[in-house]
């Protein structure tokens, strides 16, 4: 990579504090602005995951059994715990703001980083600022930083790792390739495609390292390398099976076995719908700065942010194509669906680093770059926040069956009644009523469901049983028909394209009868 000079080191170094500060809290100011927006709007937990990932926060605190093991497999558990000091509170778990501004606090990081890892680049506030903006204020950003999602927390590492290995190119400090070790492994605690970077991040700090390669890369490799080892740990000690986050029954290949999808096998198709989906997010021509501002700074020989942040694309266009367990769909391309969306965020770093490449020729290209980038959002907002239509579309069926489960067991349920149910969607009725999560007891509790699974005539003293259609709850109360316990079907829940709601209460006999 050829660096800036250098003699601009001191100047950049010194500066990068009082720049970054009034851009965390310009970008802070931004991210509140949103958050009460979407929040007013209801739209925090629209998206089934954003409402599962809230969830999981609260389940470790507030469980039958609380504790590390209810971080559970697959989403990795960074996001999670740095919801717990909030989602301690009823109120902010009940309406969702718990997650909101974690990930509005994360995002805001992001976006300094971001700022602070341009300027050292370009050396240049301008050319810094307009990446930053154009990041920022793709309404897409605004709606996933104001959300309980996991893209915030892996921005900000990402753009962690891209700050500090430019800084790291420029001046040799062990301190720098420590911090892109700290943020790497904050990444690879968050997002899988944060392992995939890790090789080629510490094969940039070897290149670059001269006379420190090795301290370097050794200092590097150890602590991103902890994230990985972590997990693998967690997953085998808790499922027997390292690797069960990959292959166990609710990863994602499991979930799509025998479900084919665009672009499975297929390399220009799995390209294709990546491609679409990245069109629908950022627009076209946001991309088309991408590609010009990705050309003039391998014209400079700024070429390792621009590998950096192709990555993820990469990733995300081989794991479509040779997972399993990556379909996204787009409603312009077969079948005409919403789904995974969200994954082209992935061509925002690209979109920013390519303005701010552009913005460094002067004023004019600054402004250039920003109404190319941003007109599209201003003009027609509701067709370019892609991510929040598809969450509110996805999710009508399921918030009217929450609405009505919620309408009936305000009424109907008791005080300290306790649920016998599935955590799943099935959680949104137990949020919304406040009713604390100890009270109920589902599949993650462990052994006490599967042994009331079992002997419910024996082991199953739940007040209410609460059942999505097919699910193992509802087995097992058709199961204790035969037995026991008796519980009577008090209310059904049908909405039109989702699976049937059942709720039944306990009937207590008399023995003396």
């Amino acid at each position: 990579m050829g660096d800036l000079k250098s003699s601009g080191n001191s100047r950049r170094s010194s500066g990068g504090i009082s720049a970054a500060v009034p851009c965390f809290i310009a970008c802070s100011a931004v991210l509140a602005a949103a958050v009460c927006y979407f929040y007013k709007t209801g739209a925090i937990l629209y998206s089934g995951d954003a409402e599962a990932h809230l969830n999981i926060a609260r389940r470790i605190i507030d469980s039958r059994t609380p504790g590390w093991g209810q971080i559970g497999t697959v989403w990795l558990p960074l996001p999670h715990l740095l919801m717990i000091p909030l989602v301690r509170n009823d109120w902010m778990w009940q309406t969702g703001l718990a997650g909101a501004i974690t990930s509005a606090v994360s995002m805001a990081l992001a976006a300094t980083f971001f700022f602070a890892g341009l300027r050292r680049l370009f050396a240049s506030n301008l050319a810094a600022s307009v990446g930053t903006a154009v990041f920022l204020l793709n309404p897409n950003t605004l709606y996933l930083g104001s959300i309980p999602m996991t893209e915030p927390v892996w921005f900000a590492s990402l753009f962690a790792l891209f700050y500090f290995t430019v800084r790291f190119s420029q001046n040799r400090e062990l301190g720098a390739a420590m911090g892109a070790g700290l943020a790497a492994c904050a990444g690879t605690l968050t997002r899988y495609e944060a392992w995939f970077l890790l090789p080629f991040a510490a094969a940039y700090i070897w290149i670059r390292g001269a006379d420190r390669r090795w301290p370097a890369t050794i200092v590097f490799l150890v602590i991103a390398g902890l994230g990985p080892v972590l997990w693998l740990l967690h997953n085998w000690w808790y499922f027997d099976d390292p690797l069960y986050f990959y292959r166990g029954p609710a990863s994602p290949g499991a979930i799509q076995r025998g479900l084919p999808y665009p672009g499975l096998g297929d390399w220009r198709v799995a390209a294709q719908y990546f491609f679409a989906a990245g069109r629908l997010l950022a627009g076209w021509p946001a991309l088309l700065i991408a590609v010009i501002g990705s050309t003039v700074a391998f014209a400079r020989r700024i070429w390792w942010p621009a590998v950096l942040f192709l990555l993820p694309v990469i990733f995300y266009v081989w794991s479509i194509h040779s997972s399993g367990g990556t379909p996204i769909h787009v409603p312009d391309l077969e079948p005409h669906a919403w789904y995974n969306i969200r994954y082209a965020m992935a061509f925002l770093p690209l979109v920013g680093l390519g303005c701010a490449a552009i913005a460094q020729s002067g004023k004019s290209f600054a402004l250039a770059a920003i109404v190319v980038a941003l007109a599209p959002f201003a003009l027609h907002w509701n067709e370019h926040a892609i991510t929040w239509q598809e969450a509110e579309i996805n999710s009508r069926g399921r918030r009217e069956w929450t609405r009505q489960a919620v309408d009936f067991l305000r009424t109907a349920a008791g005080p300290n009644e306790t649920f016998f149910t599935s955590f799943n969607d099935l959680t949104a009725i137990y949020r919304t009523l406040r009713i604390p999560l100890r009270l109920t007891l589902t599949g993650d509790i462990d052994p006490q469901f599967t042994i009331a699974c079992s002997r419910p005539d024996l082991l199953l003293w739940e007040d209410w049983a609460v059942v999505m259609g097919g699910d193992t709850v509802q087995g097992v109360i058709d199961k204790a028909r035969l037995r026991g316990p008796r519980y009577e079907l008090s209310d059904r829940i049908t909405v039109k394209g989702q699976p049937v709601i059942e709720i039944y209460h306990r009937v207590y006999e008399n023995p003396f009868r």
